[in-house]
């Protein structure tokens, strides 16, 4: 399965589902929903970035950079790309990664491309978000969650 990026439409504000490996060909993506270009120099992106508002991409092999070392508390998303209530909360992770401001990391893991944090986390039901500081999981919560609650459960574990 290819890997996916999140852009961000400047225009209509619709978060579309772009291959990185058009991106990496230099394609020029346009939004799903209007038609309008999209940044692909990380300015609407919801990955690749690492902080300052930005969900970012963790795989196994980033995730001790991306996670582990990271210098202020994160929220990990384990998701699938056909899980349909992980797509419904990813519009939620996208508004409190920008709320936060780099504040909180704001993660996915994709569990299907990255079996061995799956199986640390015990990903048996997903969406599944993993709050960490330093490194240690200190809350999750499984299932789509409003903003409210997340947040709730982010704040108590700062």
């Amino acid at each position: 399965m290819p890997t996916l990026e999140l852009i961000r439409c400047p225009n209509c504000g619709a978060n579309n589902r772009v291959s990185a490996d058009r991106l990496a060909h230099g394609d020029a993506p346009v939004c799903g929903r209007c038609k309008s270009p999209l940044p692909t120099d990380g300015g609407g992106s919801t990955s690749g970035a690492t902080g300052g508002g930005a969900v970012v991409v963790v795989t196994d092999a980033t995730f001790a950079e991306m996670v582990e070392r990271s210098p202020v508390p994160v929220l990990l998303d384990l998701w699938a790309p056909w899980c349909g209530p992980c797509l419904m909360l990813a519009p939620t992770l996208v508004k409190l990664a920008a709320e936060w401001g780099g504040k909180v990391r704001v993660a996915k893991l994709n569990v299907d491309e990255n079996p061995a944090m799956a199986a640390r986390f015990q990903a048996r039901s997903i969406p599944l978000l993993v709050i960490l500081k330093n490194g240690q999981e200190v809350d999750r919560l499984v299932g789509v969650q409003p903003a409210p609650a997340i947040k709730q459960r982010v704040e108590r574990a700062l």
